[in-house]
């Protein structure tokens, strides 16, 4: 089983992660019973946000009495002191513990800095102090921020989407965090669902010693699949790199990993739907995607403003808006019988 070092934090942990994002769709009951047969399984490091709505608190629940057999990772999207205090006390007493490994800004825009007027960093450095937080980490959408970041020295770790649809850039943030000693924590490695062969996706992310991929799990049978990667893990074959090859030429382009940052749209369009419709029918089982319901949501880019409010919000710069009328074109094309999935 290969192991993943976090950069200078030390953190040394088996090379799959827990993201438990995917938890607060189910009960307390069913999330505990699966982040504890994950630890079973050989996982140490679960990761989660103040964001996730009770995610947290599912964790903690999970992991009493056992604090320090694992490594817990969370994040705030304040943008006030006083709100990152609230967040940093909430996290704690939902996670039931009075430190977390990793504390992260979750989804900036900037790099925050010592000295910069917010008093943001401040704050991570006096929670450090206070011991409430071992290590300071950040996690970004946007390359240049990434950079920014990574190139600061502020911080230990760096979460950022990375999958085999990564772009030479994106490879080149990973090998400058190994060089600058920053801990890489992979998110997105199955860039939103559009990923399908989780083998290629493991093999792939095994090529990079210093990464640490966080796998959303929800359902025992995909945290079956990723514990069977920890006692036998799938090598970079060349059917994979041919069939790896054959993916980045289909994605390549412009296109929407559904993340929802983007989100609430002033006239309701399901935006981290609709906007990917094209993909998501000609690589899942088109039929979810035909039915009356979704054929009602996505009549609803017939309303968009161009407000261009998503724009402004997309973590990966998209043109939302050019998107949305893109895939309802095509989505007509194939309700008409005109294109065929």
């Amino acid at each position: 089983m290969r192991q993943v070092v976090l950069g200078t934090t030390g953190i040394r942990v088996p090379q799959n992660g827990f993201g438990a994002l995917p938890i607060q769709r189910v009960t307390k009951e069913e999330a505990v019973r699966l982040v504890r047969a994950a630890y079973e399984g050989g996982i140490r490091f679960f990761d989660t946000a103040r964001a996730y709505s009770d995610s947290e608190e599912k964790l903690g629940e999970a992991f009493q009495g056992m604090r320090d057999k694992v490594f817990l990772a969370t994040k705030t999207h304040a943008k006030t002191p006083e709100e990152f205090w609230q967040h940093l006390d909430t996290s704690l007493r939902l996670l039931q513990t009075d430190y977390i490994d990793v504390y992260q800004f979750h989804c900036v825009n900037q790099c925050w800095k010592p000295g910069d007027g917010s008093g943001m960093y401040e704050a991570m450095l006096e929670a450090k102090k206070q011991g409430k937080i071992r290590h300071i980490g950040v996690t970004a959408h946007k390359i240049r921020v990434a950079f920014e970041c990574v190139e600061s020295g502020l911080y230990e770790t760096m979460q950022f989407p990375f999958s085999y649809l990564a772009s030479e850039e994106e490879v080149r943030l990973v090998r400058l965090c190994k060089e600058k000693q920053v801990g890489f924590i992979a998110m997105k490695g199955l860039a939103g669902g559009l990923i399908h062969r989780s083998e290629a996706a493991m093999a792939y992310i095994g090529q990079f010693g210093n990464v640490l991929p966080i796998w959303g799990i929800q359902r025992e049978t995909e945290l079956k699949e990723w514990l069977s990667y920890m006692r036998e893990t799938p090598g970079m074959t060349e059917e994979l790199s041919e069939y790896i090859s054959r993916e980045r030429q289909e994605l390549s382009g412009e296109f929407c990993r559904g993340c929802g940052y983007c989100m609430p749209c002033p006239v309701g369009i399901q935006i981290n739907q609709c906007a990917r419709m094209s993909l998501m029918l000609r690589r899942a089982p088109s039929k979810a995607w035909l039915t009356p319901e979704m054929q009602a949501e996505m009549k609803k880019i017939e309303n968009c403003l161009n407000c261009r409010q998503c724009t402004k919000k997309c973590p990966y710069e998209l043109d939302t808006p050019a998107l949305l009328k893109k895939n309802y074109e095509d989505y007509q094309k194939v309700l008409a019988g005109e294109v065929t999935v």
